[in-house]
């Protein structure tokens, strides 16, 4: 199943997309009423695989009503084209990231390739969704990258667990573009700067259950700008699997339903060109992220507004 945050006037709704269109589950309530159906993805990824099954059964309900009502939706049913999303995870607890895990990324950036992996964070100020434009903070940085990346996302309560039960722990995957400002991030052996301005995480559109995806690591995953491919891999070949991320992660830490892991980026990256070669991101720029079954995360990039004058 196929989850999306529907933004409707600033408030994020839960959404299922079907063939028909995206179900938004609180409008739907007006059609079929049923208070067992959480209306919050937060509330679906804790409640797992079983919460999951419920949701989607109730949405293929409300489309049979609609259809027997003669059409008549009343808004529970949305086009996609014409929904403005939110980022498909919304409030995650906590946003892990690791570094340098593709081979060829860490060979173009002449790193060398990790021994364990390298862990940092991001915060929920750099959440964003697809379609949604991402100001370009160029009061700070001039040298904002793309990153294309799979994200984990956490079902089930994981500590000590090894990586051979890792992904059984996974409520589902999406796609993110885990944006980069290198200036910042190099200057201090911290990257945590340099990747945490707002708006710098889009993740979606969707997020796509456990069920639909049964091997992570065998995902095509490609980032397109302005059309022009720049980034095209496969999530085979991370140094590190998402089932030896998990376990990894969980060995230090509790990992709790709703948290997310964003496991790093394949070749292709601004910063992995000679220094001559390299054009970051400007203002106008469009950078699609496509993860084969995950769907595909557009933005397009604009320049920052000015601060408003203060006076007295």
């Amino acid at each position: 199943m196929k989850l999306v945050t529907i933004d409707k006037d600033g408030q994020f709704r839960l959404g299922v997309k079907l063939e028909e269109g995206l179900v938004d589950i609180q409008a739907a309530q007006a059609i079929l009423s049923d208070s067992n159906i959480p209306v919050d993805v937060m509330q679906i990824i804790a409640g797992g695989a079983e919460a999951a099954a419920l949701l989607e059964a109730y949405a293929k309900r409300v489309v049979q009503a609609a259809q027997l009502s003669g059409g008549a939706a009343g808004g529970a049913i949305i086009a996609e084209e014409a929904a403005r999303l939110g980022p498909c995870v919304t409030r995650p607890g906590k946003m892990i990231c690791v570094g340098l895990n593709y081979r060829q990324h860490a060979v173009e950036t002449h790193a060398p390739i990790p021994e364990y992996p390298i862990l940092f964070n991001k915060f929920n100020n750099t959440l964003t969704g697809h379609n949604r434009d991402i100001a370009l903070p160029e009061r700070v940085t001039s040298q904002v990258d793309y990153e294309a990346e799979l994200v984990i996302v956490i079902g089930k309560t994981a500590k000590y667990i090894g990586a051979e039960e890792a992904l059984r722990h996974v409520f589902g995957y999406c796609a993110v573009n885990d944006l980069s400002a290198r200036d910042l991030q190099m200057r201090t052996a911290q990257w945590l700067l340099g990747k945490s301005c707002d708006d710098f995480s889009p993740l979606g559109p969707y997020l796509v259950t456990a069920d639909e995806v049964p091997d992570p690591n065998g995902l095509s995953i490609r980032c397109e700008v302005n059309g022009e491919v720049r980034q095209r891999s496969n999530t085979s070949d991370m140094i590190f699997s998402c089932a030896e991320i998990v376990s990894y992660i969980s060995q230090h830490m509790t990992l709790s339903p709703g948290d997310i892991i964003l496991t790093g980026t394949p070749e292709g990256v601004v910063l992995g060109l000679p220094e001559e070669r390299r054009v970051y991101l400007k203002p106008g720029d469009t950078v699609t992220i496509e993860i084969e079954g995950l769907g595909r995360l557009t933005n397009r990039f604009v320049s920052e507004p000015q601060p408003m004058e203060i006076t007295n």
